[in-house]
This record gives structure tokens, sequence and C-alpha cells, in this order.
């Protein structure tokens, strides 16, 4: 049947036929909208990882300065997941994306106007803020509008362009940002002016796309966190495993570009972009490729190359070897993509149907929580001991950590 909608123009209402089709064609074209303001976003995101030795150069501080620059980041994800990560289910998805986005906008200002450490501060938890919006509400925006536009479709392209645009955007914001600083001149501006025009039109294209949400009038709450009290070894074991798996993420974004400059002597910000690029396109097509793996195989599969990976990366930067880095970074981020999906996994296998979102919300806090914690304890030990040194330490307390749960990882899958 067909619906009426009815729209205003300078005071006066006009009706319109909307027909099923055209209604699927709309909330089409919204789910690429979407998606393009998903990856461009999160791409911002990792923007600064390959220019952090520039402001390091410009200023004179050290890698424990940049992990400090880092953790806020990850210290504004984490609290804008449970302050504002689930409030789109309330007031709508565009009500959320939108300022998300603009957010990150505004985390672009900070970056243009200022190069001092409070301001890269500053600058990156706005932009954790905005991530810890933008990353549940996209993904359901996602899911909603392919299956408005694909009645009775299976969710598999939602779920595939979801991780694309999310780890992917993450691996492409570095990759292009490294790029324009390698050849493109005044490379501390012009990659955040590029990345803000990509955001403008992301959420100009949000606001031109269907809401797939009736606003409703609830009483607000924090995101609340649950651990199913009948599986709790076994949920803090996945816990555990997303910290070690995280944290390899942030090693890749935070120091992995001084690496290269410092120890393997790589001082281009392109191949820094690139290194980057290669652990989250890896973790991305690990996650698409696996995605109908069994839980156990899943498991196996992203322990193995994630501990493969870190022991080739810290001998890499040991010999040095770059191709044995960048080998590494793939396998490392491969085995990191591949883990975290199956602690999801095993994260929604434990928890009760009512209070999967609760139980889910205790795993990205362990997850955000090492990309902050495990990589500031690296920062700090790089003050004390040479940096192979700290990146050996590193390595061993993340194996330690997966050996220490690894048979209750199996238990649960």
């Amino acid at each position: 049947m067909d619906e009426m909608a009815e729209r205003a123009h300078s005071g006066v209402v006009i009706t319109e036929t909307i027909t099923p089709r055209t209604a699927s064609r709309r909330h089409g074209a919204g789910f690429w909208l979407v998606a393009y303001t998903f990856a461009v976003t999160m791409g911002f995101s990792a923007a600064p990882a390959p220019l952090y030795v520039l402001y390091q150069a410009k200023d004179g501080f050290g890698p424990f300065t940049v992990t400090l620059v880092f953790a806020a980041y990850a210290l504004g994800v984490i609290a804008s997941l449970f302050v504002a990560g689930h409030v789109s289910d309330w007031v709508g998805r565009r009500r959320v994306l939108v300022p998300a986005v603009l957010v990150n906008v505004l985390a672009g200002v900070v970056f243009l106007a200022w190069s001092s450490v409070p301001a890269l501060l500053a600058a990156r938890f706005l932009s954790g803020i905005s991530i810890g919006m933008l990353t549940a509400t996209a993904t359901a925006h996602l899911t909603e509008l392919h299956l408005a536009a694909r009645p009775g479709a299976a969710r598999t392209r939602a779920d595939v362009v979801a991780t694309a645009a999310n780890l992917g955007g993450i691996g492409l914001g570095p990759l292009v940002a490294g790029l324009l600083a390698e050849y493109v001149g005044d490379p501390l501006h012009v990659p955040y002016l590029v990345f803000q025009a990509l955001m403008l039109l992301g959420a100009l294209a949000v606001m031109l796309t269907p809401e797939t949400v009736t606003a409703t009038r609830v009483r607000y709450r924090p995101q609340r966190v649950s651990v199913p009290p009948h599986a709790r070894s076994r949920y803090l074991a996945a816990g555990a495993a997303a910290l070690a798996e995280f944290a390899v993420f942030g090693l890749f974004t935070s120091l992995a570009p001084g690496f290269l400059a410092n120890t393997l002597h790589q001082h281009s910000h392109a191949l820094a972009g690139v290194s980057v690029f290669a652990v989250f396109g890896a973790a991305a097509v690990a996650q698409i490729v696996l995605a109908r793996t069994a839980l156990r195989r899943l498991l196996a599969t992203g322990l193995g190359l994630l501990t493969a990976g870190l022991v080739l990366v810290t001998v890499a930067v040991w010999l040095p070897s770059l191709a044995l880095f960048l080998l590494g970074a793939v396998l490392a981020g491969a085995g990191a993509g591949a883990g975290f999906k199956a602690s999801i996994g095993i994260v929604l296998g434990l928890a009760p149907a009512e209070s999967r979102g609760e139980a889910l919300a205790g795993l990205f806090l362990a997850a955000y929580a090492g990309l902050a914690v495990a990589v500031l304890a690296l920062g700090v030990a790089t003050q004390a001991v040479d940096i192979r040194v700290a990146l050996l330490g590193f390595t061993v307390a993340l194996l330690a950590i997966l050996a220490a749960v690894v048979r209750r990882l199996f238990r649960a899958s």
C-alpha cells in the first residue's frame, strides 16, 4: 500500500506519495551514505598516527607524551560509550550521528589551530568522545537501513560493510594522512583540512538519510555494565583477551610510527601510514573472511596469528628489519581482528538475551582499557629502558595474559 507523506515548504504543506519501492531506494541510498560517513569519521580518528613524529620534532617531546595523547583518545571513547553510546535507541540515529561527526570536526579545528601538547590532548579527547557516540549508532543504523531496503534479507551485507567502514576506515585514515604529509606541503594542516571537508559532507549526507528509530521519551541512564554471574571466569577471560587485542591496535596507532623512524630509520610518513593501514586492513579482512568460521576455530586462528605477529614485530625491531615489521603488523592485525570477533562471540554466548548489551559494554570497557592502559604502560617503560626492551616487555606481558586465559577461552567456545 502506498504511504502519504507531508512536507512543509515556506509554510505550504505539500502531500506526496511514497511507494514502498521509493522508500526502499531511499533506505538503500542512505545505507551507503551512512557507511561513507562512518568510514571517514573513523579515518579521521586515526589520521594523526603518522604525524606524531612531526609533533615530536616540532615540540621536542618523547614516546611517553605520545602515549599520553593516545590515552586521552581512549578515555574519551570510554566516557562517551557509557554516557552517549546508547542514546540513539531513544532519540533516533541521526540525532546522535550528526553531532558525533561534528564533534570530530571540532577536534580537527583544535588540531589546525594549535600544536601544543595540551591542544593535542584536548583534540584527541574530543575525537574519542565522537567515536564513542558513533560506533554503535552507525552500526545499528546500517543494519536497520539494510533491512528496510531489503526486507527479509540476511544481515551479512550490513555486517561486512560495518566492519569495512569501522576497521577499514581506521586503516585508511593514517594511510591518507601519511601520503598527504609525505607528498603535499604543510603536513600538520593539509590532512586535517581534507578530513574536515570529508566529514562535513558526511554530516550533510546523514541529514539526508531516512531515520530508522521512532524517538521516545525515557528517563536517561548511563549504559549499564553486567557480568553473567554463572560464567564470570569465562567472561573475564574474554575481557582479558579483548584487552590484549586492543593493546595491539593501540601500539600501532601510537608508537609504531616512532619505531619506524627512530629504530628502523624509516622516516617516510607514507610508510608510517602504510604500517597502520596494514594492521587495520588485515583486521577488517580477517573478520570478513572468517565471518562464518566456527567460534573455536576463529579463536584458535586469531590467537595464533596475534602471537606470531607480536613476535615478528618484536624481532623486527631488534634486528632491525622493515620487511619483518610489516609482515608482523599484518599478522598481528589479522589476529587481533579475528580474536576480538571471537571474544564478542563468547560473550554473546554466555550472556542472557536480555542483558547482552550490558555484557558487551563490559567487554568494550576491557578492550579500551587495553587501548589506554597497556599502551600508556609501554610509554612509561620507554622512559626507563631502551625502546626495544620496552617493546619486548610489552609483548611478553600480552602473551602472558593470553596464556593465562586461553584454557578458559576455549572452554567457553
